[in-house]
């Protein structure tokens, strides 16, 4: 498993909502949860979800 790079320090710098985003899909997320519908303590439905959210430059072949 790879350690994330540590970010620069932001004294006193806000961070842009897209400058975020853009980070955080260079390097892919991983979303998970789960869901479970009961009545009288009896399971009926239950979701399990996981996603990987990158980019599509981050998935694909490297230039080296």
């Amino acid at each position: 498993m790879t350690r994330p790079v540590p970010a620069p320090a932001a004294a006193g710098r806000q961070v842009a909502l897209v400058d975020l985003l853009d980070r955080v899909l260079a390097g892919g997320v991983v979303v998970s949860g789960e869901l479970t519908l009961s009545i009288a303590d009896v399971d009926l439905v239950h979701v399990s979800l996981r996603t990987l959210l990158t980019s599509i430059t981050a998935l694909g072949p490297r230039d080296d």
